[in-house]
């Protein structure tokens, strides 16, 4: 039980920024999976430059951390890469 007021509310903008985050993480994380389950290169680099941008947002607003972004864009520019 909260003793303040404050401290209720701290709590409400902690569910509700949790559930945020949580959202555009599973939505990036779903992004990943369907292009590493593309076969297609060229269907692969037009889905490339948008699941970027949802990375480069996440590491931006400190969702996830910038390094963690770093290495998911490796791994993907490398799978695209092997692709025919």
């Amino acid at each position: 039980m909260a003793n303040h007021a404050s401290a209720d509310k701290r709590t409400r903008q902690n569910n509700t920024r949790r559930l945020h985050n949580r959202y555009y993480v599973k939505t990036t994380r779903n992004a990943i999976k369907a292009l590493r389950n593309t076969t297609d290169k060229t269907a692969a680099l037009a889905l490339l430059p948008k699941v970027y941008a949802m990375l480069d947002k996440l590491a931006k607003t400190n969702i996830i951390h910038k390094n963690k972004a770093a290495n998911l864009k490796s791994g993907i520019a490398v799978y695209v890469n092997t692709l025919q």
